[in-house]
């Protein structure tokens, strides 16, 4: 121990290397491509055809939901398959050329009216359980995207994030994206104005704004918040008379016979 003579406190005779900056924490987010080995573990047990099915467009305020089932065909899976949300609109094109070449495969479309009628996840549903019996074989195990399992004869795998994990449900989504979006396009040339063939029906700034200015088409779903406060705008409906409502006119009449 060395005494400072100046103050008469000790101090050792080595300090401590004064800390630096705390250096960053560089963690890596590894993005992992969709694999067929969900697949592949059922085919070993002797379980085939196998599937995989996705939906596209619940979100939007117009236009209809699209599914698509897909069987992939082992010896021939397309390279590149992945969720259709991560991939370029060219290189979804490429994949569904690919993928419609190559795999059994089949699209239901759940429609506007349908969605009105039903609600938005019964639609969703409903066209999803269509597209898997729309196949030329009825596969023996099923693949969807999400939490909700599907009113299939054959065995049926909810899976969460689906789209990015399992190959076959990573095709449908492709398909399923790439149908819708080509449907709206279309759409587009019925209902020009809203925009249809840029957001695909979706809630961006642009099509609120067309929303707002020109009112709901025949394509918007009904009981979507923006689509009914532009109804409400453009079309307001006077409230429906009950029982107990007394117009002007009864109201008069019956004074006079007083």
């Amino acid at each position: 121990m060395i005494r400072d003579k100046s103050s008469g406190t000790p101090k050792t005779a080595s300090k401590k290397k004064a800390a630096g900056p705390a250096r960053p924490d560089k963690r890596v987010i590894v993005v992992t491509r969709p694999s067929f080995r969900r697949e592949r573990a059922l085919i070993k047990r002797g379980v085939w055809p196998v599937a995989g099915c996705d939906e596209a467009g619940r979100g939007p305020l117009a236009g209809p939901v699209v599914a698509a089932a897909v069987v992939l065909d082992p010896n021939r899976i397309p390279k590149g398959l992945d969720d259709s949300k991560r991939l370029t609109v060219e290189r979804r094109e490429e994949l569904f050329e690919e993928i419609c070449a190559t795999s059994a495969f089949s699209v239901a479309v759940a429609s506007r009216a349908r969605i009105d009628r039903d609600n938005i996840l019964r639609a969703s549903l409903w066209a999803l359980a269509r597209a898997v019996h729309a196949l030329p074989e009825m596969p023996k195990h099923v693949f969807v995207d999400g939490r909700d399992k599907l009113a299939t004869p054959c065995d049926c795998d909810a899976v969460i994030g689906g789209d990015g994990i399992v190959a076959s449900i990573a095709a449908a989504s492709i398909v399923a994206k790439v149908t819708r979006d080509r449907l709206m396009c279309a759409l587009a040339l019925d209902c020009p104005g809203y925009g249809f063939e840029q957001h695909k029906g979706y809630a961006v700034p642009e099509h609120l704004e067309a929303l707002d200015r020109l009112g709901p088409s025949s394509h918007h779903r009904s009981f979507f918040a923006p689509v009914v406060a532009a109804r409400l705008k453009h079309f307001p409906v006077a409230a429906e008379p009950d029982l107990f409502t007394v117009d002007a006119e009864s109201e008069a009449a019956a004074s006079e016979a007083a």
